[in-house]
């Protein structure tokens, strides 16, 4: 993937695009598409939203989140993990603890990914009204 910069160093475009010139965009197995897949995922986005607000136990984040399998987010916090963007702490008590809570990069992707949906939240009759017009002129 060929990708221009601008003569203004230092702009966010100027880092966006010379992050994603690092990466070959279209490799379907590529870094930078994992971890947007990762984050934006059903369950990714589900769970760094839910911590922005504090750290979690499991069982209190599954109870937050609702309807996701213990397998599923035990996966999805492992990936999560393993991008750096959610930290685990268990602690050596008994019964045992595990707190999970954002890192400062897992922060800054949790505000991105709660901007995007709250833009789906106030922009939920639109799609519904373009849903509408579709399955319309589809019939």
């Amino acid at each position: 993937m060929a990708v221009s910069t601008s003569a203004v160093s230092g702009s966010a475009a100027d880092k966006s695009a010379s992050a994603a010139a690092k990466y070959d965009t279209g490799e379907a197995m590529c870094p930078y598409r994992l971890v947007l897949e990762h984050v934006t995922s059903r369950w990714g986005v589900l769970v760094l939203i839910e911590l922005l607000d504090r750290p979690y136990r499991f069982s209190e984040l599954r109870r937050a989140i609702g309807r996701v399998s213990e397998k599923m987010l035990t996966q999805t916090l492992q990936t999560l993990e393993r991008d750096g963007l959610v930290n685990r702490d268990a602690k050596p008590v008994i019964p045992p603890r595990v707190d999970y809570s954002l890192t400062d990069l897992g922060r800054e992707a949790a505000e991105q990914v709660k901007a995007l949906a709250g833009w789906t939240e106030e922009r939920m009759d639109a799609v519904l009204k373009a849903r509408q017009a579709y399955d319309e002129a589809r019939s």
